[in-house]
């Protein structure tokens, strides 16, 4: 049986703060122990690191409403060492602060966390509730990076600066509780500057920095994101707003009116691409859109470690594998687009043996800087004709995008402002097998060379007989699995694009195979359609390569609670580590394999509380809890999993 690892002073030295020790299987941890503090003990293991896994918790009941009601681990790590000795610590999750919580601004005042501003950085003011007007702040906090810049200096930290980058995708609703607030509000994009402690790998907030948005637009549903091999954020904008529809779609008009005070000065060509946030020094940061990447529903972006490869996820009806190859290293700037063919043999089921290869259109080459000029300056009858009936011309495509069938056809001259700009209809005229539902979170496996990529749901375009499934193009199941699943993708060098040119890239997913599923059931006694022991519609995925641990965040309409998973890809094993408040989402995860000798696992959650049919049993006992513990409901927490408190003391 595992020792478990209860003394305080042991606590704090092998765990300190947060999952968290220095992984590298190089040391021992007798060095581990004195490189934090600790001392040469007698029962100090000597065996050097050997690996990690996770003792899984039990989902939460109403046993316990308060458990169900908040972010709650009773899951433990366990480190094994050389000499098969384990131990054990176990976890708990720690906020950096609720959205809506005033915090410093590192200048001597308070800034509103998760606080939306305009295109001139002023706040913007929710005034549904008379006499209690207030600005807008965000209960959607997502995609999170923890990362170091060199030489960093900002006042107050007294250990070492360490950075995070955190987005806010959208606020459900005014505080009326009536007002749909879904994407009507410029999403804002944050730094927190934190103090790490050295002795223990804590991190305090000590500056939390609004990223100006001015110069790319403004920001559009920034959903999951990423850290870059160069240590930038890898941002996203999902869902791009239909071109040929926003000037009467309301809540376009709604961004537009709340970005820019004119609802119709928003383009809509300049949402639907990929941010990336470059910390400085200070804790600052700068940004850029990448026009060139596509314009998809990105969810999340991961670069391979050549530093040129990006596969992206496509959180969409309609979807496919998107692929972007860098012109240089490091520089997403320049490159070309790929769409993925889907061959036979494609399954969700992970039983089964086989694999769907893939092969590649290449979409075009290009520079963010055309393709942001094309935005600037064409309209979208410019770029192509799109009909919803059938126009009875030869000279028209149909095609399925975005769960619609359409008839297309590419204006002359048009081709590159339609394969960036008009990404999903041309990636369908192409041919590309856009048949996925909501392809969320990507991240990548490097010592085996594999990708995994989250499909939240597997139903409408990919079930045969569908409106929206398209015959042939590979992706077909024979009925629907709400539950979702997670693909593994093999990664090649060699490969040419379906018109037989090379592509420049030793990363490229050559087929696709079905990992893990989620299984629809019946209702349970507590309300849960997803079998509560398997991963149940997965969006946010992180790959620690030193802990061989697939890391799972839920966005589920079938766990009464989502959760945060780990499955290690070696032992097959799936933990489950954590519970997040029912009627919420597990987002902004991000597995830190070391920074400063510590490892951390970042996450937030989302929208607790937002009741659904399969929360008719618990709502009455959470609903309270919930409105006293986040906010009225309006708040949302940004943290980390730690060390359990056990008398521990920085």
């Amino acid at each position: 049986m595992s020792a478990v690892l209860t003394s305080r002073r042991r606590l704090l030295q092998l765990l300190g703060g947060a999952p968290l020790l220095p992984l590298s299987g190089s040391l021992s941890a007798a060095g581990l122990l004195t490189a934090c503090g600790g001392g040469g003990d007698d029962d100090t293991p000597s065996a050097p690191f050997k690996s990690v896994s996770f003792v899984s918790m039990a989902a939460p009941t109403l046993a316990v409403p308060a458990a169900m009601a908040t972010t709650t681990t009773n899951a433990a790590m366990s480190i094994l060492y050389a000499d098969n000795s384990t131990r054990e610590v176990k976890l708990a999750y720690q906020p950096f602060f609720v959205t809506g919580d005033m915090v410093s601004d590192g200048k001597g005042g308070k800034i509103l966390a998760g606080g939306y501003v305009d295109i001139n950085n002023k706040p913007i003011t929710d005034t549904t509730v008379a006499g209690s007007e207030r600005q807008f702040f965000s209960d959607s906090p997502d995609g999170t990076s923890l990362l170091t810049v060199p030489d960093a200096k900002v006042d107050g930290v007294k250990g070492k600066p360490v950075f995070a980058v955190v987005q806010f995708e959208y606020t459900t609703w005014a505080q009326d509780g009536k007002t749909d607030m879904y994407g009507k509000l410029p999403s804002p994009i944050a730094v927190l500057t934190l103090d790490q402690d050295q002795d223990s790998g804590k991190l305090s907030l000590v500056k939390y920095h609004n990223v100006d948005t001015s110069k790319v637009h403004g920001l559009w549903i920034t959903c999951g994101a990423s850290l870059s091999p160069w240590g930038t954020h890898l941002s996203s904008e999902e869902y791009e707003p239909d071109a040929f529809t926003a000037a009467s779609n309301a809540q376009f008009k709604a961004y537009s009116k709340n970005l820019y005070g004119d609802e119709t000065k928003a383009n809509p060509y300049h949402y639907g691409h990929m941010p990336e946030v470059t910390v400085n020094k200070d804790g600052t940061a700068s940004i850029k859109k990448h026009f060139c990447m596509g314009r998809i529903s990105h969810e999340l972006v991961q670069v391979m470690p050549d530093a040129r490869t990006a596969l992206m996820g496509d959180d969409a009806t309609n979807s496919a594998y998107f692929v972007f190859v860098a012109d240089k290293a490091k520089d997403l700037s320049s490159g070309s687009l790929y769409a993925a063919q889907v061959g036979a043999g494609f399954s969700i089921d992970p039983a089964t043996g086989s694999a769907a290869g893939l092969t590649w259109i290449k979409l075009g080459s290009a520079t963010s800087a055309e393709i942001e000029n094309l935005a600037n300056t064409l309209k979208p009858t410019d770029i192509m004709s799109v009909a919803s009936k059938d126009p009875q011309d030869a000279s028209f495509t149909k095609i399925v995008a975005n769960g619609k069938t359409e008839w297309i056809k590419i204006n002359p001259g048009m081709d590159k402002a339609a394969a960036f700009l008009e990404t999903h209809r041309y990636a369908a005229y192409k041919g590309a097998s856009m048949g996925f539902t909501k392809m969320e979170g990507t991240t990548v496996n490097a010592k085996d060379k594999i990708a995994y990529s989250a499909l939240q749901n597997c139903e409408k375009s990919m079930v045969a007989g569908d409106a929206a499934n398209v015959p042939g193009n590979g992706v077909s199941i024979p009925k629907t699995l709400k539950a979702g699943a997670v693909m593994a993708l093999n990664l090649r060098g060699g490969q040419k694009d379906t018109s037989g040119a090379a592509i420049d890239s030793e990363w490229m997913p050559i087929d696709t195979k079905a990992l893990l599923a989620g299984e629809d059931i019946a209702a349970d006694a507590l309300g849960n359609t997803g079998n509560p022991n398997k991963i149940c519609n997965p969006d946010n995925l992180k790959f620690s390569e030193k802990m061989r641990t697939l890391f799972i965040g839920e966005d589920s309409g079938q766990h009464v609670n989502n959760f945060l998973w780990a499955y290690n890809v070696d032992t097959k094993q799936l933990s489950r580590i954590m519970s997040i408040p029912a009627g919420g989402e597990s987002t902004g995860l991000h597995a830190v394999d070391e920074i400063n000798g510590w490892t951390y696992i970042m996450s937030n959650f989302q929208h607790a509380g937002d009741w659904g049919a399969i929360h008719n049993v618990v709502k009455e006992k959470l609903d309270p809890l919930i409105k006293a513990n986040y906010k009225n409901k309006f708040g949302a927490a940004v943290g980390y999993l730690t060390g359990a408190p056990q008398g521990i003391k920085l």
